[in-house]
């Protein structure tokens, strides 16, 4: 499972907002980090074929974005910053709707996402509209609701934006937990230094280019840095840290 881009560019009027932007990302659990206005949520937009790419290609498993959007929608599992939930659907509903724009049955769906329902705490909350559920619970079924289709790539942006620490704790390693459960690509977007372990692999982005790649230990030792926080300092122009 991979994500791969090459000399990627993307333009807001005359700004480039992604700038000659390659990767390549396999499977696990990888965190890109960056301040806000970087081009992190302009990347998951191209990566999600919402925005069309000035030059470059994208290619996720091994399908090319521009010509097989389709295939690569099948496999691909979304969560963005902003929540997409129907505030007065039920969780089984919010659910079971998704899964029928994916051609996929109620019982099918639940079926799919039941042990990951369970370890989300989220099993004897199906028929609470969402509207009564805290903010970590809405992310929650948005998680369950992203992995329904079992994709084998789950873009994450922002996703623990406004929680509070224990929600952002339980949800990261969770995440980082389900990638190695399920063998998956996972891209996490972030702006927030507390969510990245020394054995991440690190993705640092800044004005539309990225700035250092590699396990986040490593990354630091390479750079001569004692921790993650130096290391973003060190590369980005941005005085913004969290």
């Amino acid at each position: 499972m991979s994500i791969v881009t090459n000399e990627l560019t993307f333009y807001y009027g005359k700004k480039a907002a992604i700038d000659g932007l390659s990767l390549n990302i396999n499977s696990g659990f990888n965190v890109l980090l960056g301040p806000n206005g970087a081009g992190k949520s302009t990347l998951f937009s191209m990566l999600t074929g919402l925005y069309q790419s000035a030059s470059g290609d994208i290619k996720i498993n091994g399908y090319d974005l521009n010509h097989e959007r389709a295939k690569i929608m099948q496999s691909m599992g979304v969560v963005f910053q902003q929540s997409t939930l129907d505030l007065d659907l039920s969780v089984k509903q919010n659910l079971t709707y998704y899964a029928a724009l994916h051609g996929i049955s109620s019982s099918q769906a639940l079926e799919n996402i039941s042990e990951i329902l369970s370890q989300l705490q989220l099993t004897q909350r199906l028929n609470d509209k969402v509207r009564s559920l805290n903010g970590g619970h809405r992310r929650r079924v948005e998680i369950a609701r992203a992995l329904i289709h079992q994709p084998k790539v789950l873009l994450l942006d922002e996703a623990t934006v406004g929680l509070d620490i224990d929600s952002r704790k339980m949800i990261t390693e969770y995440v980082g937990s389900l990638s190695q459960q399920l063998g998956i690509c996972v891209l996490w977007a972030t702006h927030l230094i507390d969510e990245i372990a020394a054995d991440d692999q690190l993705i640092i982005i800044d004005d539309g280019k990225i700035q250092a790649q590699g396990i986040s230990g490593e990354l630091c030792k390479k750079h001569n840095v004692a921790d993650v926080y130096q290391l973003y300092r060190s590369l980005t122009a941005s005085a913004e840290i969290s």
